[in-house]
């Protein structure tokens, strides 16, 4: 345990931001899961699932949640698959 009053504080900041992100990160995960599993079945709401998704990542970068390379990347894995998943087989 710290003994230094702004390393003790510093601590309790570095917590709050941590339990925040991951709640960030796991929102994210549940958003691109539920538009990719929308799109495979063709639901009527994949559309909305999709913008939904999209915007919580940009959400996540915005306030550093993830670096907005990684939301780049995940956002055009994420229109991939959905292409994929979408056109005919």
């Amino acid at each position: 345990m710290a003994n230094i009053k702004s390393q003790i504080k510093r601590n309790l900041q570095n917590e709050k931001r941590r339990v925040r992100n991951k709640a960030i990160r796991s929102e994210v995960r549940t958003r691109a899961k539920s538009a990719v599993a929308a799109a495979e079945t063709g639901a009527d709401d994949a559309a909305d699932a999709v913008k939904t998704a999209i915007k919580k990542i940009d959400k996540a970068a915005a306030k550093g949640a993830i670096h907005k390379n990684q939301a780049a990347n995940r956002k055009s894995r994420l229109m991939k698959r959905l292409a994929k998943a979408s056109s005919p087989a």
